[in-house]
């Protein structure tokens, strides 16, 4: 089988490489096409997968996105129409979408970003299947099929994904001193437009608050305070789900890796006034996650939240009780897209 997909955020390199890794070793021909972010080519050199390098970012405004989108479309179309892919796959990435439509392939996503509004209006009249969590708050009309799983489970379930702090030794960092870990992102994603986080000030006085509860590891996707640099993580990128394993606690203004610390078993705040039906239930159903997404004051809160949830005995044992049910009650994801994949490529765009 020949398949395309491509990637233009980190999250999505994590989510997809153990698939890519099974049709890798049943014969499949796989096209895979990177737009630079955060690093996701080298995620993908660590993974061993190779990829077209089809843009230097993502864009940094709505003009440059506008004009990616068309460039990236138009590439990707003549790409598939001398490739001749049996599907496409990935996330929603309209560009693909677009690809198929002008091919005649079936494109099957799993999509779990509400806010990623315009991919989605895309999508939904050109891609063929859409899977999505079953908390997903958007209706995407036929195309939609929901499960009872979360995007992380594709690389974080225990079929594919083990803890381990040796790995985490081997490259000089302590797994076993009480850590926390925060994540800054970098509010330039075009579901970003118009927030804005933590300034300067702001960013030094929460590390300097949650020092006082164990050492403080910062995760940014821009540059930070000079003041706190020397708090930054240096464990290469593909590691960092063995930290966020292995942490006290995540603080995190971004869904995914806030998502992912609730995943493996690690209390997790998530600072963004972005709301997802994911974060929803994990605070609601599992108690790992708690989602501060006022406009005004989610800052405060959280970091009383913090120190709460810092100050709580065996707040560690805790979490891994939380994970086992939170475990026992969803899909492994990666054999239920395969599967449809599969089914996919066969049947065509009419599924």
């Amino acid at each position: 089988m020949k398949a395309m997909i491509c990637f233009t955020h980190p999250a999505w390199v994590h989510q997809f490489h153990h698939i890519l890794w099974r049709m890798r070793d049943r014969g499949d021909e796989v096209m895979a096409f990177v737009a630079e972010k955060d690093g996701n080519s080298k995620l993908l050199d660590s993974y061993g997968i190779p990829y077209i390098r089809c843009a230097q970012s993502t864009g940094k405004n709505p003009v440059e996105k506008a004009f990616l989108f068309l460039k990236l479309s138009a590439q990707f179309s003549l790409a598939a129409l001398r490739f001749k892919p049996d599907i496409m796959i990935g996330r929603a990435a309209p560009m693909l979408a677009v690809a198929s439509w002008i091919s005649g392939k079936p494109h099957i996503v799993y999509e779990d970003t509400e806010v990623s509004k315009f991919s989605l209006r895309i999508c939904k009249r050109l891609s063929t299947k859409i899977l999505t969590p079953r908390t997903f708050l958007t209706d995407l009309g036929p195309c939609q099929e929901r499960l009872d799983t979360y995007k992380e489970l594709f690389y974080l379930h225990p079929s594919v994904f083990t803890p381990d702090k040796q790995k985490l030794r081997d490259v000089g960092f302590n797994p076993d001193e009480e850590y926390i870990l925060v994540r800054f992102v970098a509010w330039n994603a075009s579901h970003d437009i118009g927030k804005k986080g933590l300034d300067d000030a702001g960013k030094v006085a929460l590390v300097k608050k949650l020092s006082k509860y164990g050492r403080v590891y910062v995760s940014s996707e821009g540059e930070v305070p000079d003041e706190i640099k020397p708090n930054l993580l240096k464990t290469p990128y593909e590691l960092v789900h063995h930290v966020l394993a292995f942490a006290k606690l995540v603080y995190s203004e971004g869904a995914t890796m806030a998502s992912e610390a609730a995943v493996l078993g690690t209390h997790a705040l998530y600072v963004n006034t972005i709301v997802s039906g994911s974060t929803r239930e994990q605070q609601e159903r599992f108690q790992l996650l708690y989602c501060f997404n006022d406009q005004e004051g989610r800052y405060e809160k959280a970091d009383q939240k913090a120190i709460e949830l810092l100050e709580t005995p065996d707040l560690v044992e805790l979490g891994r009780q939380k994970q086992a049910k939170l475990l026992s009650e969803k899909v492994d994801i990666n054999q239920y897209y395969m599967d449809e994949m599969d089914r996919l490529a066969k049947a065509g765009r009419k599924g």
